[in-house]
């Protein structure tokens, strides 16, 4: 059977990249330093392909009736989508898909009843492209968009029997040997473009960051609610449901708090946590 070798969940604002000279000396040397563990720990790990779960800005899903999942199947990547380059400050990268694990993520999760379309090919904005500066862009990538902010949204209960899904599939379905690095990438508390938009809810946050590293997948559905993420930042902090899909994915063990900034200039809580046992 195949294994995960690393699973973690993390920001992916795009002043992370965009214009992150904006923020103090302080909370620029905090957050770098931040996605640079994250990469070491990555790349250390040696994970033959990476599935991601990310949110979807409204760029690829449809607006009526989006599924919850859409998985790519894409051989090739190219990044970040030429309207975003500016506004993130990365000149383009390539990085190879998998469509065989593609595949059988889409057969196996249909056949599991979860809402989830299949294609061949992606725009990715800030929600690959800030993660994949610091992960490093040699191992293949297969994305998985979600729908976390363009009603209904996928409940955490759905995310968690996803992440359980994707558990059994690296774990019983594809290839033997593959080394598996999972990642989440959206939130923490941010609300686009509305009222708050250069406020944080740090205590949301850090309670957040603290829930998911405990793992408890049934305190996550009964406290973590849409309505409460909304309540810390509407139109952004749900993007931490695809936090609860590989916490599930990482079968109950507990995860690590790496760190958090709270980045008005960000206009986002900027933070990760990792997982480094897979029951």
């Amino acid at each position: 059977m195949a294994e995960f070798v690393s699973i973690m969940g993390m920001a992916h604002a795009p002043g992370v990249t965009g214009w992150i000279e904006s923020c103090p000396q302080e909370e620029q040397d905090a957050i770098q330093a931040g996605y640079e563990e994250l990469g070491r720990i990555m790349k250390a790990a040696r994970p033959d392909v990476i599935i991601g779960v990310a949110n979807d800005h409204l760029l690829n899903l449809p607006l009526k009736k989006p599924p919850h999942w859409r998985v790519d199947a894409a051989e090739d990547w190219h990044g970040p989508a030429e309207f975003f380059k500016a506004w993130l400050k990365q000149p383009g990268y390539h990085v190879r898909g998998r469509p065989d694990v593609a595949d059988t993520i889409h057969r196996i999760a249909s056949a599991d009843g979860h809402n989830i379309d299949k294609g061949h090919g992606l725009l990715f904005d800030d929600n690959w492209s800030v993660p994949l500066w610091y992960l490093g862009y040699d191992v293949p990538i297969v994305p998985i968009h979600m729908n976390c902010i363009n009603p209904p949204v996928p409940t955490p209960e759905e995310c968690v029997a996803f992440g359980r899904t994707l558990r059994r599939i690296v774990r019983e379905e594809l290839p033997a040997d593959l080394r598996v690095g999972l990642i989440a990438t959206g939130g923490l508390s941010h609300e686009p473009g509305g009222p708050r938009y250069f406020t944080m809810d740090d205590e949301f946050d850090r309670w957040f960051l603290d829930l998911i590293a405990e793992s408890d997948a049934e305190r996550i559905c009964r406290e973590a609610t849409v309505e409460r993420m909304n309540a810390a930042g509407g139109g952004g902090t749900t993007e931490l449901l695809a936090w609860m899909v590989v916490m599930a994915a990482a079968g109950g063990e507990k995860g690590r708090p790496t760190f958090y900034v709270p980045s008005a200039e960000m206009r986002c809580g900027i933070g990760a946590t990792v997982w480094e046992r897979f029951a």
